[in-house]
C-alpha cells in the first residue's frame, strides 16, 4: 500500500474499480481509422466502458456498430446543434430506429438531446421554438420506449427542467445531464428529477470555480464521469487562442484521459480515485440501467 498526497488530501492507493466514460463521440471524424488504438489506450487506463451518443440520423448506424464492435453502448437522438437542418422525418426515423432496436441491450438511452442557447444562430426566437419542439418530441419517445435520456445543457438548464416536468408531471427520470455547467440550484433540481450530472475536462481548470464547487458539494451519488471526447479537453491538453496562433496544436481529448480528469475531482472531494471510480460506476448504472448487463464482472 502506497500513501500519496494530492493537493490537501491524504489517501491510500489501492487497486481501483474500473471507469465508465458516460459520454464519448467515438464516431467523430477526428477518430477516423483510429478507433481500435483509442479504445486500446482507454482499456490500458482502466476505462472499461464507453457510452457513444448519436447526434443526427446520419450517424445512428455508425454509433450502433461502434458500440457492438467495441463492447460498448450507444444512444440515439438528435442533438440541438443539428436541429437547424433537421426535419419532421428525422423524428420519424428516430422512432423507427428506437422501435427496431428496442431489445438491443447496448441501446441505453435517447440522446444526445436537449437545448443550446449559447450558439447565436440557435438563439433566435424561431430556432428556440424548433429546438424545444425536437426536445419535447424526443422526451416523449424516451417515455414511450422506457429509455433514459442524455441531455445537452448549455445555457438552457431552466428550460430543460421545465419540459422534463411538463412531460412527466410528478415523475422522475433516468439519465444524465451531460457536461453540466449550471448553478447549484439547477444542479439539485436535475438530481431531484432523478438525473445524474456529467463531469469531465472542464472541471480541471482552476478558474472554473462554480463547476469545481459543484464537484465538491453535490452528493457523491449525483456524479458520473465523462470526457465528451474529442471535445472539452482537460487543462493539460488545452491551448489558448494565442498558443494556437503561435503554432501549438490543440490537444485531442480521448477516453484514456478520464482517470486523470477523475483524479482531479477526487482530490477536490478529498477521496481516493478508487472511491470515486466505484461510486461513479454505480451512478452510471443507476442512470442507464442497461449498463448493468454490459459491464465487466471485475476490474
Amino acid at each position: 500500500m502506497v500513501i500519496c498526497r494530492l493537493g490537501a488530501c491524504l489517501w491510500y492507493f489501492q487497486p481501483m474499480s474500473f471507469w465508465i466514460d458516460t459520454h464519448c463521440h467515438l464516431d467523430a471524424p477526428e477518430f477516423a481509422g483510429q478507433t481500435d488504438a483509442i479504445w486500446g489506450r482507454a482499456v490500458a487506463h482502466n476505462v472499461r466502458h464507453c457510452v457513444i451518443p448519436a447526434v443526427e440520423v446520419a450517424n445512428f448506424d455508425t454509433v450502433r456498430l461502434l458500440a457492438h464492435q467495441g463492447a460498448n453502448s450507444y444512444a440515439l437522438g438528435i442533438h440541438p446543434l443539428y436541429v437547424q437542418q433537421a426535419h419532421e422525418r428525422d423524428l420519424e426515423a428516430l422512432e423507427r430506429q428506437l422501435h427496431l432496436h428496442q431489445h438491443d441491450s447496448r441501446l441505453v438511452a435517447v440522446g444526445e438531446i436537449g437545448l443550446d442557447f449559447f450558439v447565436p444562430a440557435l438563439s433566435t426566437a424561431s430556432m428556440i421554438e424548433k429546438q424545444e419542439y425536437f426536445y419535447t418530441q424526443q422526451l416523449q419517445l424516451a417515455r414511450k420506449f422506457e429509455l433514459p435520456v442524455i441531455l445537452h445543457v448549455r445555457r438552457s438548464a431552466d428550460r430543460l427542467l421545465k419540459h422534463l416536468r411538463a412531460q412527466f408531471p410528478g415523475g422522475t427520470w433516468r439519465g444524465i445531464a451531460h457536461a453540466f455547467n449550471g448553478s447549484d440550484v439547477q444542479a439539485r433540481e436535475f438530481v431531484k428529477l432523478g438525473l445524474k450530472l456529467g463531469f469531465g475536462g472542464a472541471s480541471t481548470f482552476e478558474r472554473a470555480l462554480q463547476l469545481r464547487r459543484l464537484a465538491i458539494d453535490l452528493p457523491l451519488d449525483a456524479l458520473v464521469m465523462e470526457t465528451d471526447a474529442p471535445d472539452i479537453p482537460p487543462k493539460w491538453l488545452y491551448r489558448m487562442a494565442s498558443e494556437r496562433l503561435a503554432g501549438q496544436n490543440q490537444g485531442r481529448n480521448e477516453p484514456a484521459e478520464l482517470p486523470r480528469i477523475a483524479a482531479e475531482i477526487a482530490a477536490l472531494r478529498c477521496i481516493s480515485p478508487a472511491a470515486l471510480a466505484t461510486a461513479t460506476t454505480a451512478n452510471a448504472v443507476a442512470a442507464l440501467p442497461r449498463l448493468a448487463g454490459l459491464l465487466p464482472l471485475k476490474p
